[in-house]
């Protein structure tokens, strides 16, 4: 389930992202404040995603937790484009914005994409937001000036820079992505990582076994077992994409410093 942002009308989005004076939020009226607010929908939101994915997701969910009716949120989000785009800034807050560059630029990289790691699994919901149409909210905004100022200690050009950061995302997302789908996987269709790859494993054995000559490298790349995870509570796939996160981050690190020695920064 793939979800775009920006569905919502612009000028109405954009003001409630940004807060900006004349959006529902920014808005008093006389007499006692009223019981709900943005934020606090928005934080409702946020936990019946955690707790059910997006597929969880609706309106009505989002009420029943503040014990109000749907009805009663349309008046501070008008509908659930909307709010998935305030979700979706709102998470991003929870990332750190002050890196230590006194080790280094490679150093700091490093832990902001852990940090953007554990974020990814522990709302991973927020996988589901395509990149393809950003939300353009102030959060949004401070992720990518974090990751950008950091890098920009490697002294590449802005052109360069604008790339590797887009690359440094999808090494961290889609390594993350293939954790969450192996949980879910699992889930939806009560069959562990396990049960469902050594099954299919044998019968590939024995329905094509010519598999080695016909795919001698795919063999090749096979025959060194891969490590098994030392924590025996992790699944063997979350395991592998862990393995992946950490190879590829260290490949696009020491090829910043390569692009650097080319430009000679």
């Amino acid at each position: 389930m793939v979800v775009f942002a920006g569905q919502g009308d612009p000028r109405r989005s954009m003001a409630l992202l940004w807060r900006a004076s004349g959006s529902r939020e920014a808005r008093t009226a006389p007499g006692p404040k009223p019981g709900l607010s943005v934020d606090l929908i928005v934080d409702a939101a946020i936990t019946v995603a955690d707790a059910d994915g997006m597929a969880g997701l609706s309106m009505r969910a989002v009420g029943e937790r503040l014990g109000r009716t749907a009805m009663a949120l349309y008046t501070y989000v008008p509908n659930k484009s909307e709010l998935i785009d305030l979700m979706y800034d709102r998470a991003l807050a929870e990332l750190p914005t002050d890196y230590d560059l006194t080790p280094g630029w490679r150093t700091a990289v490093s832990c902001w994409a852990e940090d953007l790691w554990a974020f990814y699994l522990w709302h991973p919901w927020v996988l589901q937001v395509s990149q393809a149409r950003p939300v353009l909210g102030p959060n949004e905004f401070l992720v990518l000036e974090t990751v950008t100022r950091i890098l920009a200690e490697t002294g590449l050009e802005a052109t360069t820079l604008r790339r590797i950061v887009g690359t440094l995302f999808q090494v961290v997302r889609g390594s993350a992505l293939i954790v969450v789908e192996a949980r879910q996987a699992a889930t939806a269709t009560g069959v562990s990582d396990e049960d469902w790859w050594f099954p299919r494993s044998a019968l590939l054995e024995e329905i094509a076994p010519d598999f080695a000559e016909r795919f001698p490298t795919v063999s090749r790349l096979e025959s060194d077992a891969p490590s098994e995870p030392e924590d025996e509570t992790t699944p063997y796939l979350e395991h592998q994409a862990r393995q992946t996160f950490e190879v590829g981050l260290t490949v696009l690190l020491d090829g910043i410093e390569a692009t650097m020695a080319r430009a000679g920064v």
